[in-house]
């Protein structure tokens, strides 16, 4: 009889619920009984063979049988959920008594950190802040900062060139003359920013590294106002006992050039293994606007001169950190970089 068999499978389904430990056993057995091939699904199929009053009397008990055998599910299905949920509650539980963890912090890097540094000490001397593209042109770099076509720093094994007339900045010193070019004098401006050479690394050489150029031009300006800009940069830079040093060289855009030497900071001049015993330490190289590098920008060189300089950032940062590689900037190892904190 179809109804013994209904009683049957409602009374196992009752004990096979019972066993569900899961929400996806529950599932299983829902589909098993009243899916399109489940036990009852098959069981309402075969009525069609039974007589009219059998089949009334069938129909009653399988819808009877169907909806309890969808409560027992129903309710197993959210009994077994909240079971879950309250354990995932348990496992994930918050102490908020606990005291909570501090995030990380980042910091600047040396590099960073000294450019900034440079930059607050000439913006409190009424410099501006003008920047440039890496990707130059040739122009830029060396036409019209009075390098000749002949001279080394435009060899290809100094240069990184792009095209016959695009190049990577080898300096900062094309933003003086592209500023030369769109500014009228008086004019005093700084140039941060990274550069690029030929340079196999080492210990003191890197094919990328940053300078910061500085530029002033206006009427009277004298290599007097180029001593003591200087001069006082290397005092907020190094302390203010720090002495200035002066000597003659060549660059090709300044006339006359002069390479600076700053009493060593840390023997005070006495000799150390810092300034390699002889009391001074070479910082930067500086000189008198060539005239040529100013009629480039159409300045009437009667009226106006000018001076330049420009500071290696990384060999600042080696000099005030005492830091014997190079290297060691660009290699990205937090035990190094936490000491700048």
């Amino acid at each position: 009889m179809i109804t013994d068999q209904l009683k049957a499978i409602l009374e196992e389904t009752r004990n096979q619920i019972k066993e569900a430990t899961s929400p996806e056993r529950a599932e299983e057995l829902r589909v098993k009984l009243l899916g399109k091939k489940g036990q009852l699904t098959e069981i309402l199929r075969s009525m069609k063979d039974l007589t009219p009053e059998e089949r009334k009397e069938a129909g009653k008990a399988a819808n009877e049988t169907k909806a309890n055998i969808e409560t027992l599910i129903k309710d197993k299905m959210n009994e077994l959920k909240d079971a879950q949920k309250k354990l995932r509650l348990h496992a994930e539980r918050l102490d908020v008594t606990e005291p909570g963890k501090w995030p990380k912090i980042g910091f600047k890097h040396p590099l960073t950190q000294i450019i900034d540094e440079m930059t607050d000490i000439f913006m409190s001397m009424g410099f501006e802040q003008v920047e440039g593209p890496e990707v130059e042109t040739v122009f830029m770099n060396f036409d019209a900062l009075n390098a000749d076509k002949f001279h080394p720093s435009r060899d290809m094994t100094d240069t990184f060139y792009i095209t016959d007339k695009t190049l990577l900045r080898t300096q900062t010193s094309p933003v003086q003359a592209r500023t030369l070019l769109t500014k009228e004098p008086p004019m005093k401006i700084i140039s941060p920013g990274r550069v690029y050479r030929c340079d196999t690394p080492d210990a003191t050489h890197s094919p990328v590294f940053h300078q910061v150029e500085g530029l002033v031009v206006g009427e009277g300006v004298t290599m007097a106002d180029l001593k003591g800009t200087l001069a006082e940069f290397a005092k907020q830079m190094f302390g203010q006992d720090t002495k200035t040093k002066f000597r003659p060289h060549h660059f090709p855009f300044t006339e006359p050039s002069a390479e600076v030497d700053v009493s060593c900071f840390k023997c005070g001049g006495k000799g150390c293994k810092v300034c390699k015993g002889s009391g001074w330490i070479e910082i930067l190289g500086c000189g008198m606007v060539h005239p040529n590098v100013l009629k480039v920008g159409g300045i009437d060189t009667e009226k106006y001169t000018g001076f330049a300089f420009g500071i290696g950032v990384e060999r600042i940062a080696m000099l005030k950190y005492e830091v014997d590689d190079i290297r060691l900037f660009y290699e990205n190892d937090e035990r190094f970089l936490k000491q700048f904190k």
